[in-house]
């Protein structure tokens, strides 16, 4: 006797006796038809909701008014160090639930690459015979199997979701724009969370974020082609992702797929397998370059506009650097289940560039790269930031001169140590 998926008999019963399963798929394929696609988004916010249950379901009016008036300072701050201007049209102040329900569309954009390849490897999982042997592709089991696939990626990405949204204190906190364009906001039980422990006063902890929220609202306002970029780069890396169809197999023939919790609890240790050929390293190189000349960038520019006016700023950069490069645990987890690393691995030496760039060149001259995407420092450069300059120099005008003595220029940019 075959063993079916989902515990139902063999293709050679009785005929009479094969209704039970059609009838079965069908009552789940009305359950879980709660919209098209790789994605059961609908279960994935469910999911992610249910994570929030000691969260606050509302910001105070005092929370929003020193965001507001937060924000407002920091873009005041930033027209002195950068000639890209202010990207910010509205403030708004997010629960944690607001994160959530404001990020979705861009997730959306983020994580269906992958999950429409997941959901292709679903419906590879249970042999062409045994779908033969149930009736076929006319049989309700080819059909359901996207939306099995859909439930199972919505329960991860939910799980993702739910994590991350205990730790992002902003709209770009990951260094994507995640909210809608023009819309500067913080997580005000984040941010509080974010600075216990750094000792400085509370103020000062949510300006330093609302300056880093109001950098990157300019640079994504300002350079228009950077958010597709670093969108076409998650795509390109995604393109270089395996799934593990043990894991998937597993999960087909054993979890209670009615269950989300169930679902949820057999894909804990992810589907995901980086394929390391050439062709993937080098997607994943070049995502992970240009999020960290992001971030580089806004560092770089934070830290103009902070270091003379902040005591407590170069503490913390530090935080903020450490956060970023090693990732905290929601974001390790994100990664674990969607295939996705959005980490600035190389933070530290982009912010070296920027800084070597700012000194030879000015403002000016450091936010002119932006204009166009084939003068971005490379990898390579990264390597090298303070050789940038002078191979670009015919390309951005008046090439720089390095300085006779190189020796301490690392060491006199602010803050910049070792990896």
């Amino acid at each position: 006797m075959t063993n079916f998926p989902f515990g139902f008999g063999s293709g050679d019963s009785d005929p009479n006796e094969q209704a039970l399963p059609f009838n079965i798929f069908t009552e789940l394929n009305k359950m879980l038809n709660t919209g098209g696609g790789p994605v059961n988004w609908e279960l994935a916010k469910q999911l992610a909701n249910q994570t929030l249950a000691d969260s606050a379901t509302i910001v105070s009016p005092a929370d929003r008014s020193t965001t507001a008036e937060s924000v407002r300072l920091a873009d005041l701050w930033l027209d002195d160090v950068t000639d890209l201007p202010s990207g910010v049209q509205t403030v708004q102040s997010w629960t944690r639930a607001e994160w959530i329900e404001r990020t979705i569309p861009t997730w959306t954009s983020l994580c269906e690459p992958v999950a429409s390849r997941v959901v292709d490897a679903m419906t590879k999982a249970i042999p062409a015979e045994q779908i033969a042997a149930l009736g076929g592709s006319e049989n309700p089991l080819a059909s359901i199997l996207t939306q099995i696939g859909g439930l199972m990626f919505g329960a991860q990405v939910g799980q993702g979701l739910g994590a991350l949204a205990h730790e992002v204190v902003s709209a770009t906190d990951i260094g994507i724009p995640l909210g809608p364009t023009g819309v500067a906001a913080l997580v005000p039980d984040n941010v509080a969370a974010f600075g216990e422990g750094l000792e400085r006063p509370d103020e000062e902890v949510r300006l330093y974020l609302a300056l880093r929220e109001a950098a990157h609202q300019r640079l994504f306002a300002h350079v228009p082609w950077l958010r597709q970029r670093l969108f076409d780069a998650v795509e390109g890396y995604s393109r270089g992702i395996t799934i593990d169809t043990s894991a998937l197999d597993s999960v087909v023939q054993t979890a209670d797929l009615t269950n989300p919790e169930a679902v949820q609890e057999a894909l804990a240790g992810g589907l995901f397998a980086p394929q390391q050929t050439p062709e993937q390293l080098a997607a994943l190189r070049r995502l992970e370059t240009l999020l960290a000349l992001v971030e580089g960038w806004v560092d770089a520019v934070v830290t103009a506009a902070a270091s003379d006016r902040m005591a407590g700023a170069e503490a913390l950069r530090e935080a903020m650097r450490r956060r970023r490069a090693s990732g905290g645990p929601a974001e390790q987890t994100f990664a674990t289940l969607v295939g996705l690393e959005l980490r600035p691995r190389r933070l530290r030496e982009a912010a070296a560039l920027w800084w070597a760039i700012t000194e030879r060149r000015g403002v000016s001259g450091r936010d002119a790269i932006w204009s166009h995407p084939d003068l971005l420092p490379t990898a390579e450069d990264l390597d090298d930031p303070l050789g940038f300059g002078e191979e670009n120099s015919a390309a951005l005008g008046e090439g720089f001169r390095a300085p006779d003595d190189l020796s301490g220029l690392d060491d006199d940019a602010p803050g910049e140590s070792a990896s």
